[in-house]
């Protein structure tokens, strides 16, 4: 199989897992269902999430249904790969724990880009638009604490750049730390 077409299936598979994790943020900060975004998202992941809410059950505001939907589609494209190479079928587990890693890291992208979009959307005036409310909705839980340590000074926010900068931290020094052990 051509590396393009291994790129395209990853790429692939990672927007759907990112979706994933997208839905169940969503659940968990029970975020505005009636957004069209929100709509959206639970249209697109009801078919795999659906299906797994009768054997993976919602505790309290966590659907253990859409993780393990996420980590699983993380997990076919390994098992893609793998099947294609011919690969040790000792390594399933191994690859079922780089793929839940693989899905801290994006919960990490999200974080980061949506405090972005949050920062620049506060810059240029359309906080009230609805897809930035439900980034909003997301953030908002990683934010407060940043925002209870670090007041604002006037009408200058500093505690989504000390958040950037944690998830900055938290990329470039302890994931690949978290990385070596797989």
């Amino acid at each position: 199989m051509s590396v393009g077409l291994i790129n395209i299936i990853r790429l692939l598979v990672d927007i759907y897992a990112t979706v994933l994790l997208v839905r169940l943020l969503l659940q968990l900060v029970q975020a505005d269902f009636f957004n069209p975004l929100s709509q959206t998202i639970f249209k697109i992941t009801a078919p795999i999430v659906e299906p797994l809410h009768k054997i993976f059950p919602t505790i309290g505001r966590f659907n253990t249904a859409t993780l393990v939907a996420a980590i699983l589609t993380k997990w076919s494209f390994y098992l893609i790969i793998m099947s294609l190479d011919s690969g040790s079928p000792s390594q399933i587990a191994l690859y079922l724990a780089v793929a839940a890693f693989s899905l801290f890291e994006t919960l990490i992208e999200i974080y980061f880009y949506g405090i972005l979009i949050i920062a620049i959307s506060s810059w240029i005036g359309t906080t009230s638009h609805p897809t930035v409310r439900l980034v909003n909705q997301i953030i908002d839980p990683y934010m407060k604490p940043f925002r209870k340590i670090i007041p604002p000074l006037g009408m200058i926010d500093l505690s989504p750049m000390v958040a950037i900068f944690t998830l900055i931290f938290i990329r470039g020094q302890l994931l690949p730390i978290m990385n070596s052990l797989f």
